[in-house]
């Protein structure tokens, strides 16, 4: 139930973006995904709501058509099945929760 981040498991996603699953149960998953500058992530969509809060860098976020850059501080909320995505505009961190959990990303 506490999580510390001296025991996160980090995953490499590519070259620019290292991801850790925080915590989860079926209902919530919380990552922590860590951005160098011009890391991508792609552009898609997925059934789950989800909720992102820059913790570090600045991020220009796509959601639907809407471009907007947002920074440490800021965050976004996707309904589900919204294309989105973000490129990394200066070195970065993202918070995200997903509901339900991403079954996907316990899978890789």
């Amino acid at each position: 139930m506490f999580l510390e981040q001296s025991n996160y498991s980090w995953e490499k996603i590519d070259e620019n973006l290292d991801r850790a699953l925080v915590g989860f149960d079926d209902s919530l998953m919380l990552t922590t995904v860590r951005f160098k500058k011009g890391g991508v992530g792609k552009v898609h969509q997925h059934i789950h709501s989800q909720a992102a809060y820059i913790a570090a860098g600045s991020f220009q976020v796509q959601i639907g058509e809407t471009k907007k850059v947002l920074k440490a501080g800021d965050s976004f909320f996707l309904p589900s099945n919204i294309m989105h995505g973000v490129v990394c505009l200066e070195e970065g961190v993202l918070i995200e929760s997903f509901s339900p959990a991403r079954e996907d990303f316990l899978k890789q």
